[in-house]
């Protein structure tokens, strides 16, 4: 089974929520982006974003985990009902990433994608390459995220 089999073109899923606490994203921060307005709760009031933010990777990196969550469950219903999953293989890349707003602490950040089509892999028969664009709103309901990814999928 192949993605577009699971989803029409166009069809928007949400994917899940992920709450950026300021524990989170000082943890995320203190391995992965060491900046001051990730890191220190009062100096950041003090910068051009106004307060303690999560890292633009951190927001990336919750997509990815909501993502791999609802692969996962719609893995299990297709295998319920009988049916092959979709198996997905590495992404070949991704292409306007953007952070259009900052996430900040106390911030709740819904996650969806939308699959956009797909198109053969050169050279490799029965796989493709997928198009999916993810979003990210916050609470207020503010585009904070998106990001057009590839992913390869075969038999």
């Amino acid at each position: 089974m192949k993605l577009k089999e699971l989803v029409a073109v166009g069809e928007r899923i949400e994917i899940g929520t992920y709450e950026f606490t300021a524990e989170r994203i000082i943890a995320f921060a203190e391995k992965f982006d060491p900046q001051y307005f990730h890191l220190d709760a009062e100096k950041a009031k003090h910068s051009v974003l106004g307060g303690l933010c999560a890292s633009g990777w951190h927001v990336s990196a919750a997509m990815m985990k909501c993502n791999v969550a609802t692969i996962e469950r719609q893995a299990r219903d297709v295998l319920a009902r009988g049916g092959t999953p979709p198996t997905f293989g590495p992404s070949p890349g991704f292409k306007n990433l953007k952070w259009l707003k900052p996430a900040y602490a106390g911030d709740t950040v819904t996650y969806a994608m939308r699959f956009t089509g797909d198109r053969p892999f050169p050279n490799r028969p029965g796989w493709n390459i997928a198009e999916i664009t993810y979003e990210g709103v916050n609470q207020r309901g503010e585009l904070v995220f998106t990001a057009d990814c590839s992913v390869v999928e075969f038999d």
